[in-house]
């Protein structure tokens, strides 16, 4: 799956593609895993996400990238080393595309997304449940574009990271209210989305 977004602030000195990992075992099992404690080594990818990989590169049809960056996670790792293998590139970490950390939540049922999100809808700022807040993620987020474009000119960067703060992410890039960032078409796993 593709999609296409206009940044609301110009043209980036880099082009941008943006991945979720593939489907994981977390996904399979309905759990949310957003801890470092349990992500870092645990709840890779599923056997649907492994397929979803094979699939994606054997019909690539994004910008070939020049440099891949991943939140540590394993999900995202494995994911990310696909990619790298099939065009012969490094992997580089970037803890700051790591997932949401949804607090009280973690290691629970993925159906209490919804409380959360439900208090993302009325401010940004919240951290109820312990968990870390839309203009947290936002901020970090939006921290790894803005420091590639420092150092970086004419490459097409892949990002990989997790549903929740892509989502967020491309919220503050597009000007919108964050608590608005449920209300963007829900990125897949395994899905690319660029940046123009």
């Amino acid at each position: 799956m593709s999609i296409r977004f206009h940044s609301a602030s110009g043209r980036y000195r880099n082009r941008y593609l943006l991945m979720r990992h593939g489907h994981s075992q977390a996904n399979a099992r309905r759990l949310i895993i957003s801890t470092s404690a349990r992500g870092l080594a645990d709840f890779g990818l599923s056997e649907q996400g492994e397929a979803q990989l094979e699939a994606l590169l054997a019909e690539w049809h994004w910008p070939v990238p020049t440099r891949i960056l991943h939140s540590d996670f394993l999900r995202t790792t494995e994911t990310a080393q696909r990619v790298a293998t099939h065009f012969g590139l490094e992997l580089q970490p970037e803890p700051r595309l790591r997932e949401r950390d949804f607090g009280d939540f973690e290691g629970l049922a993925d159906s209490h997304y919804e409380n959360v999100w439900a208090h993302d809808a009325r401010d940004p700022e919240h951290r109820e449940y312990g968990v870390e807040s839309v203009a947290s993620v936002a901020a970090r987020m939006q921290g790894v574009i803005a420091s590639l474009e420092q150092a970086l000119r004419d490459e097409t960067v892949l990002l990989v990271s997790h549903g929740d703060p892509l989502q967020i992410m491309l919220t503050a890039l597009e000007s919108r209210l964050l608590t608005e960032h449920r209300g963007r078409e829900a990125l897949l796993p395994a899905s690319i989305t660029v940046l123009d």
